[in-house]
């Protein structure tokens, strides 16, 4: 109403001066046009200036929106790329780490000489390696002599064996090594690689190197799938050479600072941290071409991912939504005023809608889409906008897929190193997955968060994995252990903890596989700690461990009825054991929830047994900190 009678007023002022004049006064001036004349004023004008000002906002909205999915296109790729070199890094070290401790247990020496090389432990370890992902095309094992046995779906050629003596030369002096992008193989049979390596050292002595050639083409493949949102992405190095791109339109290896948004890059060299958006010009003949580009850099490599686009595609639902405006702004003056409330109600309805869906979004709830039946510059943004929510949600679930992926291949490498240790001992072979099985079940029933079960689950799964470095005399001997071969069968949880200590993601776990032969009344191991001393992760596994010792067959005793086992166990519960663990272990018992298998205890199945709660009858405790439990 303000901007109606400011605009009237002036109308009034010019009536004045026309007078003298004496120009025609018409004798009445129809309502239909003061109605008209007023509700222009009143509606039309305010919404010609209101529309203007939410172009604007939006136009800006729009760019930021752009630069946004740019960015978050860039720290996609950077992350998957910085989440797949820590992987296969840790890999390494885990590897690292089972020869070191097969080295220990090897009674013929610590070392990689030529007769420790060639056990058939280490040939499967590293073909077991390779065949555990396709991203790894080849592995090579080196001891201090550069001698080494080999595995893969590929050659060295002359470039990636100067790789590997380079390679060699940092992992003697203790350096882990990320080599350069390489081409090999020629035409459909080509491949863009890259070696990774990581020394052997056992108490600060150089044993040999374990390097792995990994696949470029799981790079080539994401970056494949962003070039079908019209970007253009490709990956270089910290001197601006090109590492991998979506198209055969770069070749590995080429010179890209002649972008700008890679020169900016190499200059800002190994200090960049954060994504970085910039507007430049290119030159295609004597075409100027301008372009909107992000880097975000990989600082493990010292690499940058890139993707650009012609700001004429990138800012085209800008450039339409101007041109829509200003076509709508002209015809409101015209319409009638019915029309002109319709259509500010089907402007500010749909602009609701949008930023009910953006606050959405805003929340993390990528799922939303906006939904308007309009051929107006707003259509063009709810498509806009709808094309972002779909990309972000494709981003999203591609993030979270890579994260499931490196998990799966995380616990792959758990389950590989527990049947290692499995392995070398016949009689428990399955032992640790048994463990596992029951921790979880106790954990379960006891109430337990989900996080809780699943550092359970891996502390369970590696329980004995200091095993490995137990001398197979002492480890398969059939029959009872002296005191002296049972205190070096004890130092096992201490050598677990020692070996997996360096892996920060398995920190959690350590109090599990170091403590599970503690006892309430402080006569377990290593360090005698009483009741509440002793972690609940400990507690429970001991509990598991226990029901798996005494109802499997070993070289020192028979396998054990499981009612009588669990009989045995309550006879500990409060002594040895956790009475809420053990407590957990009836009830899943009880239920019919745990079945032994027939062949472990040579008995009658437990299904023969009766169904109801288990009788439990006092009887003499058995000695359960067997030298193989």
């Amino acid at each position: 109403m303000d901007t109606g009678r400011t605009n009237s007023s002036p109308r009034l002022g010019r009536q004045d001066c026309v007078l003298p004049l004496k120009l025609p006064i018409p004798a009445r001036i129809p309502l239909l046009y003061v109605i008209l004349g007023v509700l222009l004023a009143i509606s039309v004008l305010p919404m010609y200036f209101y529309s203007a000002q939410i172009e604007a906002m939006n136009r800006e909205r729009l760019k930021t929106n752009e630069m946004l999915l740019q960015n978050t296109v860039t720290r996609s790729l950077a992350d998957d790329i910085f989440q797949h070199q820590e992987t296969l890094r840790m890999i390494l070290t885990n590897l690292s780490s089972s020869i070191q401790v097969m080295m220990l247990a090897n009674p013929s020496g610590n070392d990689l000489s030529t007769q420790n090389f060639l056990t058939p432990e280490l040939r499967a370890m590293l073909e077991n390696f390779v065949s555990s992902s396709n991203d790894i095309a080849y592995a090579t094992l080196l001891n201090a002599d550069a001698k080494g046995v080999s595995a893969g779906r590929i050659e060295p050629d002359a470039f990636l064996q100067r790789e590997l003596e380079r390679a060699y030369q940092a992992a003697r002096e203790g350096r882990v090594y990320s080599g350069q992008p390489l081409v090999v193989g020629g035409g459909k049979s080509a491949r863009t690689v890259m070696l990774v390596s990581s020394p052997i050292m056992y108490d600060k002595r150089f044993l040999g190197m374990i390097g792995s050639v990994v696949d470029m083409d799981y790079l080539i493949r994401r970056l494949q799938q962003v070039s079908l949102s019209g970007l253009t992405p490709y990956v270089v190095d910290s001197q601006g050479r090109l590492v991998a791109a979506a198209t055969a339109q770069y070749a590995t290896g080429q010179e890209m600072t002649h972008f700008e948004i890679v020169r900016s890059f190499v200059d800002v060299g190994s200090k960049a941290q954060l994504a970085a958006t910039r507007e430049f010009t290119i030159r295609n003949g004597k075409d100027t071409i301008e372009m909107l580009g992000t880097y975000s850099p990989v600082t493990s490599l010292d690499w940058a991912v890139v993707v650009q686009k012609p700001r004429e595609d990138a800012y085209r639902g800008i450039y339409e939504m101007q041109r829509t405006g200003r076509l709508l702004a002209w015809l409101a003056v015209f319409v009638s005023v019915g029309l002109s409330i319709l259509s500010a109600r089907r402007i500010t309805n749909p602009l609701q809608v949008l930023a009910h869906s953006s606050r959405a979004i805003a929340r993390g709830d990528f799922s939303q889409r906006v939904h308007l039946k309009t051929r107006t510059e707003i259509g063009e943004l709810a498509t806009t906008f709808n094309t972002m929510s779909e990309e972000l949600e494709q981003f999203v679930e591609d993030l979270k897929r890579a994260a499931e992926e490196n998990k799966n291949l995380f616990m792959g490498s758990i389950q590989m190193l527990a049947g290692a240790v499995d392995e070398k001992d016949p009689y428990t072979r399955g032992h640790s997955d048994r463990v596992t099985k029951y921790s979880i079940m106790i954990a379960k029933e006891m109430g337990l968060d989900p996080g809780f079960l699943e550092i359970l689950r891996i502390s369970a799964q590696l329980h004995d994995v200091g095993k490995i470095g137990i001398e197979d005399r002492i480890l398969k001997k059939p029959g009872a252990l002296t005191p002296e071969e049972f205190e070096i069968m004890k130092t096992h949880t201490t050598k677990g903890a020692n070996i997996l200590r360096p892996v920060p993601q398995l920190r959690e776990m350590l109090p599990g596989i170091e403590l599970h032969h503690e006892a309430l009344n402080g006569r377990g191991y290593p360090y005698g700690l009483k009741g509440d001393e002793i972690p609940l992760l400990a507690r429970v596994i001991a509990v598991a461990d226990t029901f798996d010792a005494l109802t499997t067959n070993r070289p020192y005793q028979k396998a054990h009825d499981p009612v009588e086992a669990l009989r045995i166990i309550q006879n500990l519960s409060g002594q040895r054991l956790d009475p809420k663990a053990v407590a957990a272990l009836m009830a899943v018992f009880q239920r019919g929830e745990i079945r032994i298998h027939k062949s472990l205890t040579q008995m009658m199945p437990l299904e023969s047994a009766a169904p109801g709660p288990v009788p439990l009858q006092p009887v003499t405790p058995l000695t359960v900190e067997t030298t193989h439990t």
